[in-house]
């Protein structure tokens, strides 16, 4: 499987696959195993998703670094693309984060989906 290259190409193969609802799903289900107090709608435009999850993410590199890597343990995002991402801006480092989230979870339901 290739990885979608852009927050707009994934929303658009999930949407495509008709698994946008199961991404947003998984998503929570991986914010409540973090104890992240934030859980979105099934009914979440796109870029309202990718905006409240930036804020999020934002919030946690900036005053909770623990909680922060404790969810990409559990988002399992991978520890090598992390390292790659430029820390110097939280701004810009917490965008591309969240983009890495959301394509660790694509990928999660997109397998779901294939395998069953």
């Amino acid at each position: 499987m290739k990885l979608p290259a852009t927050f707009d190409d994934l929303i658009s193969k999930a949407k495509g696959e008709d698994l946008y609802l199961k991404l947003v799903g998984q998503l929570n289900k991986d914010l409540n195993l973090a104890n992240i107090d934030l859980q979105f709608d099934e009914e979440i435009l796109p870029s309202s998703l990718k905006f409240m999850l930036h804020e999020t993410i934002f919030g946690l590199i900036q005053d909770k670094f623990a909680d922060y890597l404790n969810f990409l343990y559990i988002i399992d995002v991978p520890e090598a693309k992390i390292k790659k991402l430029d820390g110097s801006d939280l701004v810009r480092l917490s965008e591309e984060v969240t983009f890495l989230v959301l394509q660790r979870e694509w990928q999660k339901v997109w397998l779901k989906a294939t395998l069953s």
